[in-house]
Parts: C-alpha cells; sequence; structure tokens
C-alpha cells in the first residue's frame, strides 16, 4: 500500500495527535504513537552514540509528519546505559512525566555534540567521580561536569526535580534492566532497530531503515 493510502485509511488521532501519545512499555521502553498500531518500529539507543544522534536528526520530523499520525506506526524507544554517562543521560531523559520524554529525548541527542566534546577533556578527579558507587553522587557529578543541567533546565525542569531523578534507584534499575534485555535480544550497537519483534541487520541510518519500514506497511 503506498504511503498516500495509508495517511487516508488510518484512525483519527487522539486530541493532539498521536505524537502527543507516550506511555511506558513492559520492556522499559516509551511508547511513543498509537499503542494499537499495526506496525511498531524499535529504536535501540545511548545518549553518547554519535550515530545514534544523527539518526535523530534523519527521521524524528519524518516519523512525526508521515508515520506517526497515520496511527499505523508507533515508536519504542529503548535506551541502552552500560556506561555511568548513559546511564544518567537516560535517567534524565525519563525523569518526570512519561509525556515530556519525546523532547528530553530529542534535547539531549541535539545538544549531544556540545556536551560530549567536555568527555575527553575530564580530569581525573571528574573520572572518579564519573564513577563513584553511589548512584545520586555520580549522576549529579556528571550532569554539572557536563551540563546536563543546562540542558535539561532548557526544557524547564528544576534543579530539585533533576537531582531526584539522578537518585531514584527504581528508575536505574529499570533502565538497566531494560538495557540487559536488550543486549540479550542481540543489540550489539546503536542505534538498533526491529520491526515486528524482528531485529534489522545491518541498519544504522535513516537511509537504510525508511524502505524497511514502509515494506512493513504494504
Amino acid at each position: 500500500m503506498a504511503l498516500a493510502a495509508v495517511l487516508l485509511t488510518a484512525a483519527a488521532p487522539p486530541p493532539g495527535g498521536w505524537y502527543r501519545a507516550v506511555s511506558l512499555t513492559p520492556q522499559g521502553g516509551h511508547l511513543i504513537g498509537n499503542p494499537d498500531a499495526p506496525v511498531r518500529l524499535i529504536e535501540y539507543a545511548s545518549y553518547t552514540c554519535r550515530d545514534c544522534a544523527a539518526y535523530n536528526m534523519q527521521s524524528e520530523g519524518v516519523l512525526g509528519l508521515a508515520y506517526l499520525p497515520s496511527g499505523r506506526v508507533a515508536v519504542e524507544v529503548r535506551l541502552l546505559t552500560e556506561t555511568p554517562i548513559d546511564l544518567a543521560t537516560a535517567m534524565l531523559a525519563t525523569c518526570d512525566d512519561p509525556a515530556r520524554f519525546p523532547l528530553n529525548h530529542n534535547a539531549l541527542l541535539r545538544s549531544q555534540a556540545r556536551w560530549m566534546e567536555l568527555v575527553p577533556h575530564a580530569t581525573a578527579a571528574q573520572r572518579q567521580r564519573w564513577n563513584q558507587p553511589d548512584l545520586a553522587a555520580r549522576g549529579r557529578a556528571i550532569a554539572a561536569d557536563l551540563k546536563l543541567y543546562d540542558v535539561m533546565m532548557s526544557r524547564g525542569y528544576d534543579r530539585q526535580t533533576l537531582d531526584r531523578c539522578l537518585s531514584d534507584s527504581v528508575l536505574a534499575a529499570r533502565l538497566k534492566a531494560a538495557s540487559s534485555a536488550a543486549i540479550a535480544a542481540g543489540v550489539t550497537r546503536t542505534p538498533g532497530f526491529s520491526i515486528g519483534g524482528k531485529l534489522l541487520r545491518n541498519t544504522r541510518d535513516w537511509t537504510t531503515l525508511r524502505p524497511q519500514l514502509d515494506e512493513s506497511l504494504n
């Protein structure tokens, strides 16, 4: 079926459009779009992944304008958190109301080049703080040293809320479990993608992904 036909025959979205429909999944991801969509695209991402930032720039507008509004495609984002920096940024992205996640996700990836540029220049003392066992202290050090507080405050968060999220051991455990499950399922690099539960091979950008997504709609 052509994309134009898909858009014409799709179910009507709820107020605000499917892009504003965000829910948590049992697998620890954030589902954006119609939860009953026949096609579910799962994106496996990490915030220190430069290819993930590039993919976000390439795809976010197209998905939001041409795919999610149809109600036939939903996107689930699952985060990999193998490093302390990835875990801290994931905890910031998922802070507070799940409905805020899509724009938090975009903000952290769009600013990635700026804050990742600080990592190679970190002092030995900073790196030691980033790897300390205390979850809250480690997260606050990473957020301060990499100016991630600034990114999230530009999204309207206050420091108290962010610090509460960075100390949330239940949130950290959920993110770690989702990351471990993704790796166990065969995700070896980010970004990674699956459609209909099938992991896509040799797919790391929007140019390669889009034809496979279109095919799934036929």
